[in-house]
């Protein structure tokens, strides 16, 4: 009994935030690995140059290339194969850029996806398959090796006189394509303090990060330092590691605070309005003004056994007409984004014709929100 008893209590004394691991129930919003990133918990860039063999044809020219000739003489010496002073025009091979991302605690032997991109003058890169290529990091060093075939993007056709592309032919993937080989030595566990950057800085999300996790582990677990930082102490969170208080702060949910923003894409005629978004008392007219230039020259004769020449009189018939549209709309103070939206569609406003009347409300100091052209 006395076992059992020690058993009970011992169980008893895990604290509650650490006990269990499936609990979700956190209230509504959005979860706090939604809105920052950890500090120490990042991807790695990775970049290689390397060469993709078993083209049909469509490799790079070697003389427009010859940085793909060295390379693939480079690839051949190492393995035995003496190719010094040889003259070898190859169309089946391209150079090409490896890029990949390590991801953050990455072991040896994981595998990775990579992306291939060619870099001469080849055509496509269907049905090409990877030989084996380094991929460095920023210090130089070689954290992956790829090697693999290559997933084309796209298509191209041609004829004598015509040719046909869809998508782009000359990139790439190989899914799970490289192995890593090193692992960057970052020792998480070790951490006393940790940083949470907000992906969007604003300070009253921060300051509800910081409510949120003090509400959960108590008082002066967390302190918001700036806009986009909030410090975490993991010793005052009586978790048993920094992945242990992660794995519970992680799913804390908070209610993000949004900027009032309208972003216009001129492209595609793309209006995103926030509901934030608010419009002082204003005015807007909308018309279109028509400009019409006919040329109507006229050819003037002599008459028959007379002296004179044959002239063309120009003839110009010019007009500017407007389309009264349907007038002024007033916009009322404080108008909401449905409000908006409504008074805009009841002048018969085209989207690209909408761009423009934002753009001057906007001008005109009536527009309350950040006001994002791309």
């Amino acid at each position: 009994m006395g076992r059992f008893a020690l058993i009970i209590l011992a169980l008893l004394w895990v604290p509650a935030a650490f006990a269990g691991v499936d609990e979700t129930d956190y209230g509504d919003g959005i979860r706090i690995k939604d809105l920052v990133e950890f500090d120490g918990v990042r991807g790695n860039d990775l970049v290689g140059y390397g060469l993709v063999v078993g083209l049909n044809g469509t490799g790079d020219g070697i003389r427009n290339a010859p940085f793909t000739e060295e390379i693939m003489s480079n690839v051949l010496e190492r393995l035995g194969v003496n190719v010094t002073g040889e003259q070898f025009r190859p169309k089946n091979v391209a150079a090409v850029f490896v890029t990949a991302e390590l991801p953050p605690f990455s072991r040896t032997g994981s595998q990775i996806d990579v992306t291939v991109s060619a870099i001469g003058d080849a055509k496509s890169l269907l049905g090409g398959t990877l030989v084996m290529t380094p991929l460095n990091a920023a210090d130089g060093q070689i954290y992956a090796v790829a090697q693999g075939t290559v997933i084309a993007g796209g298509v191209a056709a041609e004829g004598a006189a015509a040719k046909v592309v869809q998508g782009v032919p000359t990139a790439g993937v190989i899914p799970s394509g490289a192995r890593v080989e090193r692992e960057i030595e970052f020792d998480f566990s070790s951490l006393k303090r940790l940083r949470l950057a907000l992906r969007t800085p604003d300070f009253t999300t921060a300051a509800r990060i910081e409510a949120a996790v003090n509400g959960r582990f108590g008082r002066g677990v967390a302190r918001m330092i700036d806009a986009g930082t909030v410090v975490l102490d993991i010793d005052a969170t009586g978790a048993p590691s920094p992945a242990h208080a992660l794995q519970r702060i992680e799913r804390i949910t908070v209610e993000p605070e949004r900027r009032a923003r309208v972003v216009v894409d001129q492209r595609s005629g793309t209006i995103v309005m926030g509901e934030d978004v608010r419009i002082s008392r204003v005015a807007v007219a909308q018309g279109n003004l028509t400009l019409r230039i006919e040329e109507e020259p006229v050819v003037v004769q002599p008459n028959p056994f007379a002296r004179g020449q044959t002239v063309v009189v120009p003839r110009t018939n010019a007009a500017i007409e407007k389309d009264p549209g349907k007038g002024m709309a007033e916009i009322r103070e404080g108008t909401t984004l449905s409000e908006v939206v409504a008074g805009l569609n009841a002048l018969g406003v085209a989207p690209t014709d909408m761009i423009d009347i934002l753009k001057s409300i906007k001008a005109a100091g009536a527009l309350h929100a950040e006001f994002i052209v791309r």
